[in-house]
C-alpha cells in the first residue's frame, strides 16, 4: 500500500463476509438484504401512523417480494440496457449473471416503480401515497448499498490531492475521491434526513406525491453533484463530452420531482382555499 500525505489508507476488507464451502456470504447481499428489510419496517411505522393507514394489515405479507422483484429485475436489466446493452446483446447468457457487471438504480428506481404500480391496483391502494413511504425509506437502501460498494472497491472517484484520497485496489496507484462515501452520505443519510423532517414536522406531507417529489428532486442533485468526483464508467466515458451517464439518468428524476412537488403545493393551496 502506497503512503502519501494527500492520502489516507483504504480499509481493504474482503468482499465475502462469510464462506461456507461453495457458498460465499457477500457484503453487498447483506446490504440488499439489511436495506429491504429496515425499508419495511420504517414504512410500516409511517403506514401505522397514517391516519387511516395508507395500507391495510394483510396486503403487507406480499410487500417485500414486489420490492426484491422490483429491484432485483429493473436494477439488472437497467444496467443491461444503460450501460453495456452492446455487450449482453452479443452475451445474452449473461444478463442473469448479476455477480458480473452489477445493478442501476435507475433501473431499480423504475422496476419498483413499476412493481409497486401493481401491488397497489392489486390492492387498491392509493399510489401516490404508497410511493410516498417507499420514497421516505429508499435512502436507508442506498446508504447501505454504497458501503458495500465501498468495500468491495468498486465505483470509485477519480485521481485527487484531497488529503482523505485513497489508492483503491483496482483503481491504479494514485489516490482517488472515496466517491462511494459521498453518496452514501448524500443519496443516504441527508437525504433520509430531509425526508423524515418533511415527512415528520411539515404539512407538506399531506399532498400526496409531495415527498416522492422531494426524494426525486434530492437524489438527482446528489447524484449529479457526486459524478462530478466519481470516475465515470470506463467503457462509456462522458456522454456528449460532458455528462457522464449517472447525470444523463438522473436528468428526467430532477424533472419529475419538481412536477411532483409543484403538483403537489398546488393542491395543497387549493385545498386552504377551499377551507
Amino acid at each position: 500500500m502506497l503512503l502519501s500525505v494527500a492520502m489516507i489508507s483504504y480499509p481493504d476488507i474482503d468482499p465475502v463476509l462469510l464462506q461456507i464451502g461453495p457458498v460465499a456470504i457477500r457484503w453487498y447481499a447483506l446490504a440488499y438484504i439489511v436495506g429491504v428489510l429496515l425499508g419495511y419496517r420504517y414504512v410500516r411505522m409511517l403506514n401505522w401512523r397514517s391516519v387511516p393507514p395508507v395500507i391495510p394489515a394483510k396486503p403487507f405479507e406480499d410487500m417485500i417480494t414486489w420490492a426484491i422483484l422490483g429491484i432485483m429485475l429493473g436494477g439488472r436489466l437497467g444496467y443491461v440496457l444503460f450501460y453495456n446493452a452492446g455487450y449482453y446483446l452479443d452475451n445474452p447468457h449473461e444478463i442473469l449473471a448479476i455477480w458480473k457487471g452489477g445493478m442501476s438504480f435507475h433501473g431499480g428506481l423504475l422496476g419498483v416503480i413499476v412493481g409497486f404500480y401493481g401491488y397497489a391496483k392489486r390492492h387498491r391502494i392509493e399510489y401516490l401515497r404508497l410511493m410516498d413511504m417507499v420514497a421516505c425509506a429508499a435512502p436507508i437502501g442506498l446508504f447501505f448499498g454504497r458501503i458495500a460498494n465501498f468495500i468491495n472497491g468498486e465505483l470509485f472517484g477519480r485521481v485527487t490531492t484531497v488529503p482523505w484520497g485513497m489508492v483503491f485496489p483496482h483503481g491504479g496507484i494514485l489516490p482517488r475521491h472515496p466517491s462511494q462515501l459521498y453518496e452514501a452520505v448524500l443519496e443516504g443519510a441527508l437525504l433520509f434526513v430531509i425526508l423524515f423532517a418533511c415527512s415528520r414536522y411539515t404539512r407538506i406531507r399531506e399532498q400526496a406525491g409531495a415527498l416522492s417529489g422531494f426524494f426525486l428532486l434530492g437524489y438527482s442533485l446528489a447524484r449529479t453533484v457526486v459524478e462530478q468526483f466519481r470516475e465515470p464508467d470506463h467503457h462509456l466515458g462522458y456522454i456528449y463530452g460532458m455528462m457522464t451517464m449517472g447525470q444523463l439518468l438522473s436528468a428526467p428524476m430532477l424533472l419529475v420531482g419538481v412536477f411532483l412537488v409543484i403538483r403537489a403545493m398546488r393542491q395543497g393551496n387549493g385545498a386552504r382555499t377551499a377551507d
